[in-house]
């Protein structure tokens, strides 16, 4: 039988992705491993969405090529998917002839087919970039139908454009996935792409124009997860705050949220990448207020001196930030917040860098990443004069690091003596490990359950009624109630 492992790197909208390839392996009878070095070929999904995970990416395709020349391994051939395939195709097949082949999102609904005949010896074409926003119509309300046509393929989507497709299970949802993981959260996606313009952001062009789910395969995908032994959902997209909007309905969101709380077996849902910009109290308020769904809030602010804010081609402001953020907590006092910072933007001066210190320090915000600006291949951004110098950018990003580093550890301190829900994850012998309401999976904190000597670890996947006693930087101490 043959064997495939694949290797995510990216972000949670890739593990979808790669949940995805996995189901149409799957069922075209390829067996799926872990190890790369088990199987016979190792497909990578890379990203390549800023200069750094680019580097992250080729350092995994060349480290797994290397298995090739091992005598322990299985591996015959490695293969580059996602994001950075789909941004440099040929390109990048050509600084990595250690790779058999990279492809672009088209192939993945003929993965298989593609991964059988590189077995055989063949290469396939490599692919060739293109702008994906080129390729469904400007106007979002005539994107259904020309994506359920199959006029582009929307990894995480598979279902709309691949009607034929073999239904993983065999019996069941209809859905065009298989768990890479036992973890009791999965990330679930609403919708492909962006329509925004962010001047530093490549995104849109490499992922194509916003296309959402419709309800019906959110949902079913929802209950199969459920099925799975999944507890909690992260409705993930490139703009949640934009879901509906080619199906009609800007509050496509607020009514989706009361049916995936109600789905059986599923205990939380979380949503994430919401754009400032567009959030509607509405949406405010059935997130902070729907039984089952948690108070969080993953806002995308960047930064918040104004005119910075436009040269990004994004809205805002210091005042307004803060008073959405005064909105939240009036709905839900206790709710957790993220965000991202950009340091170094083109035209970014000390005094922008002050407004941006005067918004974090009083925004309260449970967690923030950091980030040096860099220059990406066919943005806006790229041919912006008023460049910083890099030693600056890193100097800002230091200085703005130590800062959010003391503004997380003393908001975590402020959740001392309150109470939540802690979503048990992992544990050994000894301890036991997850994440509260506030806390979103990967890149945010973690919580310890301070269990009695004599108290039985819960399992994972069993939520924890806590009260926070301590915290150690941005991670938080509990004791079960």
């Amino acid at each position: 039988m043959r064997s495939v492992a694949l290797v995510t790197l990216g972000c949670v909208r890739n593990e979808v992705d790669s949940e995805e390839l996995a189901g149409r392996l799957s069922a075209a009878g390829w067996r799926l491993e872990d190890d790369p070095a088990a199987a016979d070929v190792a497909v990578v999904n890379t990203c390549g969405f800023v200069e750094q995970a680019k580097k992250d990416s080729v350092d995994v395709l060349l480290d797994v090529a290397e298995l090739r020349d091992d005598a322990d391994s299985r591996t015959q051939a490695v293969v580059a998917v996602g994001c950075m395939s789909e941004r440099y195709g040929k390109d990048l097949a050509e600084e990595l002839p250690e790779v058999d082949a990279v492809l672009g999102f088209d192939s993945y609904a003929d993965l298989s087919t593609h991964l059988a005949s590189i077995l055989q010896g063949e290469r396939p074409e490599s692919h060739v970039p293109r702008d994906r926003r080129t390729l469904l119509p400007v106007s979002p309300a005539k994107r259904q139908a020309a994506a359920r046509a199959g006029a582009v393929a929307l990894p995480g989507l598979g279902e709309l454009s691949d009607a034929s497709l073999t239904k993983v299970p065999d019996s069941g949802p209809p859905v065009v996935r298989a768990r890479l993981g036992s973890a009791p959260w999965a990330p679930l996606k609403l919708a492909s792409g962006c329509d925004r313009r962010c001047s530093f952001c490549a995104i849109p062009a490499f992922r194509g124009s916003f296309v959402s789910r419709t309800p019906a395969d959110v949902l079913t995908e929802a209950r199969w997860l459920a099925e799975n032994g999944v507890k909690e959902v992260f409705l993930v997209s490139e703009n949640s705050t934009s879901y509906g909007k080619d199906l009609g309905d800007l509050r496509a969101l607020e009514k989706l949220l009361p049916e995936l709380a109600a789905v059986d077996g599923l205990e939380r849902v979380r949503v994430s990448y919401l754009q400032p910009a567009e959030v509607r109290p509405g949406l405010l308020e059935a997130i902070a207020g729907t039984p089952g769904v948690v108070p969080y809030f993953d806002l995308s602010f960047q930064h918040s001196a104004p005119a910075l804010l436009r040269r990004m081609r994004r809205f805002g402001s210091t005042d307004e930030f803060l008073a959405l953020l005064d909105r939240v907590r009036a709905l839900a006092p206790e709710a957790g917040v993220r965000s991202n910072v950009i340091m170094g933007f083109p035209g970014e001066t000390e005094d922008d860098v002050a407004e941006l210190e005067r918004f974090l320090e009083a925004a309260r915000l449970d967690v923030v990443g950091v980030f040096g600006y860099s220059d990406e291949d066919g943005t806006e951004a790229a041919s912006l004069p008023d460049k910083v110098d890099e030693d600056v950018v890193a100097e800002r990003v230091d200085r703005i690091s130590r800062l959010v580093e003391a503004l997380v550890d003393e908001r975590a301190a402020q959740r001392v003596g309150t109470r939540d829900v802690v979503l048990v994850e992992e544990h050994d012998d000894e301890a036991a490990t997850g994440r509260t309401g506030f806390q979103g999976p990967d890149v945010d904190g973690t919580t310890r359950l301070d269990l009695a000597a004599d108290a039985e670890l819960p399992a994972v996947g069993a939520l924890v009624p806590v009260e926070i006693t301590g915290s150690e930087g941005v991670d938080l101490i509990a004791r079960p109630l």
